[in-house]
């Protein structure tokens, strides 16, 4: 039986710190993207695109670090940093 991305994050503890480690540089990319493939290819759901306000939020409290998005993004319009020392992922099991 097939995990959801849901069961899965639950088995990780996150310590988010108050201030993002993963940045949009510039939103006006993300307005004129046609595709928003960051709605696709993060694993655990971190971006969203929202038509009402024209923009991506970021839910970084969700990141599992894998650094996907600093190579998917066609426009490189996503900085990402380690989350500084004491925040982060935390793996449960291993």
């Amino acid at each position: 039986m097939s995990q959801t991305i849901e069961e899965r994050l639950y088995t990780i503890r996150y310590k988010a710190d108050d201030k993002s480690h993963l940045i949009i540089t510039d939103h006006n990319v993300c307005e004129n993207c046609r595709d928003k493939p960051c709605n696709h290819f993060c694993p655990s759901d971190v971006y969203l695109w929202h038509d009402v306000e024209r923009m991506t939020s970021v839910a970084y409290e969700n990141c599992i670090e894998c650094g996907t998005c600093r190579l998917a993004c066609p426009y490189y319009n996503i900085e990402w940093v380690y989350p500084k020392g004491g925040y982060g992922i935390t793996y449960r099991y291993g």
